[in-house]
């Protein structure tokens, strides 16, 4: 049973993308706390962004990694790339995702690039616009991925409505 637990931790790895050490002002002097953004996914179309705050660092990624687990998507992933391209908007990111034919890698900056390897896409074309910021690229990623993931639902809903008119 432990090495079953084992296996599980190791394909659910954690990707730290970004660690940032926050100051603030207090009465008593000054507040130290660190911000951790990772990314966790099974490489196999699951993929999950968090981002976690603590005093410490080590606590900081075991949070990100906690709140990534969390929030998991599945992506369909259709001969090792996204079945139709997105542009997804998040703050000032913006984020083009362009399927790519097989052969082609993994076009991408690094943090987008960490986002799409863990979600198991092989060959993709990517292009970050707007903010050269990696959180807010990261997010806007996540949050293509996402959409990626609602419109599949649609188009499996739809084609399955026109089965059934069909078959009527």
């Amino acid at each position: 049973m432990a090495q079953n637990r084992n296996n599980r931790e190791q394909d659910d790895s954690v990707k730290v993308i970004q660690i940032r050490r926050v100051s603030k002002k207090t009465k008593g002097g000054n507040n130290v706390t660190f911000t951790a953004l990772g990314v966790t996914g099974d490489k196999q179309g699951m993929v999950g962004v968090g981002l976690g705050k603590a005093p410490t660092v080590v606590a900081a990624i075991k949070k990100g990694g906690r709140l990534a687990k969390r929030d998991m998507v599945r992506v369909p992933v259709v001969n090792g790339t996204i079945p139709f391209s997105v542009i997804q908007k998040f703050k000032a990111a913006k984020v083009l995702l362009k399927p790519a034919p097989p052969g082609t890698g993994v076009i991408a900056g690094g943090a987008v690039r960490a986002v799409v390897e863990m979600a198991g896409i092989t060959d993709v074309v990517t292009k970050c616009l707007g903010t050269a910021n990696k959180m807010s690229n990261v997010f806007a990623a996540f949050a293509a991925m996402r959409s990626i993931e609602t419109l599949g639902e649609k188009k499996h809903f739809l084609n399955t409505m026109n089965a059934a008119d069909k078959a009527k």
